[in-house]
């Protein structure tokens, strides 16, 4: 009965571990190359307002009444431009996509360190609000 225990407890972590690493390399591929501290953190041409105004409220989470922030982890390269962009804490309703395009069409200006433009992450919230 021990021996069963045993294994049963050595499948599982084996499993846990697996799914881990599978998580973990799909996160982006040369993921350490993207800086997070930073002396200058990117920011959207024009203002987060103009970010704001490439959002299009989800149809349907209009009519679910489906209302928080999407936390975005947004891959910004050397020249502003929005490689690729993560949901780390969505809301559902169509909001998390429409968050995530949104950023996609939009040009930064890139993390500065030193002087020199750098390959960043940068975390963004995107407020969905019904008036």
């Amino acid at each position: 009965m021990k021996i069963l225990k045993f294994i049963f407890l050595l499948t599982v972590v084996v499993m846990f571990s697996c799914l881990i690493n599978i998580y973990a390399n799909n996160i982006l591929p040369n993921d350490e190359q993207y800086t997070v501290v930073v002396d200058k953190a990117p920011t959207p041409v024009g203002g987060f307002e103009s970010l704001m105004r490439k959002v299009t409220y989800p149809e349907v989470a209009m009519k679910m009444r489906v209302e928080g922030k999407v936390y975005l982890l947004v891959y910004v390269n050397e020249s502003g431009d929005v490689d690729e962009v993560k949901v780390v804490k969505g809301i559902g309703g169509g909001c998390d996509e429409a968050a995530a395009n949104a950023v996609k069409k939009t040009k930064f200006t890139p993390g500065m360190n030193g002087g020199v433009a750098v390959k960043t992450k940068v975390s963004i919230p995107v407020i969905f609000k019904l008036n």
